[in-house]
């Protein structure tokens, strides 16, 4: 047999069942912004590896505001999110003072 992850019980309380109904709302929520969060950091580390200081710079702020948005809903620490706008400001700042 597959060795996936072990099948959960159902709750037997209605409160339970209304929980477990919520936690595959909040997870899917959750896991699209966690990927929205990724692929904008991409997106500025790519545009930093062309060169193109305009094309940084515009994914960079859209970025900035993706990173707030997911610090403010706690998918990730608020430290975790100033740290990486941190270095793509660095990453923008340096790209920006090289040409």
């Amino acid at each position: 047999m597959a060795a996936g992850k072990p099948k959960k019980k159902n709750p037997r309380l209605a409160s339970g069942r209304k929980r477990a109904r919520q936690d595959v709302k909040l997870n899917a929520a959750n896991t699209s912004l966690r990927s929205k969060y990724r692929t904008a950091v991409k997106n500025v580390e790519k545009a930093a590896a062309t060169g193109d200081k305009a094309k940084t710079a515009e994914a960079f702020s859209k970025a900035q505001s993706i990173i707030d948005t997911v610090a403010d809903k706690q998918i990730f620490h608020k430290n975790k999110a100033a740290r990486d706008k941190s270095r793509l400001a660095a990453r923008v700042k340096t790209l920006a003072t090289a040409a």
